[in-house]
């Protein structure tokens, strides 16, 4: 996208952690440029005030409001930029409604950096497209653009059901988990239990601290990062 303005995004997360991982994410995506954040949809509001925005990158459950009623409330005000929702929910209904608020790409929670880059590269290929489509191929080859072509790839030797179990047992354990108490828990190696949980500190959704014991080196506990869902909203 050389020579091109960037795409300037606001990211909306009521998550700290959360939010300065998207920002940073925001950040390595060539073409894109982070222009703030918010935590709550009334500080989303502030900034687009007085703040040029193309894209919001918007998690649906804030704290003040749904991300949807948001998206509703901005459109009638006449704000006209598009969103990429951010949800840990699976429900199809708010999927199609969102279609219609402006709402281009869904992101399913946790997700890694490489799965944003591609939503973000597939709608800085649909902006580009302008003009009059010379026929229906060419409509369907615009929209398609920000289609996933499948699940986005997880790193090498990981796999979405062990990343599913981990995830849940990871949550369902408040004092948090070493890799050793994460491979007897799931059953995995230790290896292996250590690449999953660094994979979800690469995403956000769990961070790591020393556990000093009584000899030895120190060990790491994983503790899940609460978010929207754990705290009942």
């Amino acid at each position: 996208m050389s020579g091109e303005q960037p795409i300037r995004v606001l990211v909306v997360e009521d998550d700290p952690v959360a939010a300065d991982a998207h920002v940073l994410y925001v950040g390595r995506v060539p073409g894109f440029t982070a222009v703030g954040k918010a935590h709550t949809g009334a500080e989303a509001r502030r900034l687009l005030d007085r703040t040029p925005v193309d894209l919001l990158l918007l998690d649906l459950h804030l704290p003040d409001v749904h991300g949807l009623q948001l998206a509703r409330t901005l459109r009638a005000a006449g704000y006209l930029a598009d969103v990429i929702a951010v949800t840990s929910a699976r429900d199809l209904a708010m999927v199609r409604e969102g279609v219609s608020l402006g709402v281009v790409q869904y992101v399913l929670k946790p997700f890694t950096f490489a799965t944003l880059r591609d939503r973000l590269v597939r709608y800085a290929e649909f902006r580009r497209t302008a003009g009059e489509a010379g026929g229906q191929e060419e409509v369907d080859r615009a929209l398609a653009t920000l289609r996933a072509p499948g699940p986005a790839a997880l790193p090498k030797g990981l796999s979405a059901p062990t990343l599913e179990r981990v995830t849940a047992a990871l949550r369902d354990t408040a004092e948090g988990l070493t890799a050793s108490g994460l491979a007897q828990v799931v059953g995995i190696s230790r290896i292996t239990a250590r690449r999953y949980l660094e994979h979800l500190v690469d995403a956000g959704r769990a961070a790591r601290s020393p556990q000093y014991g009584q000899v030895g080196r120190p060990e790491l506990v994983y503790r899940w990062v609460r978010g929207d869902v754990e705290r009942g909203r």
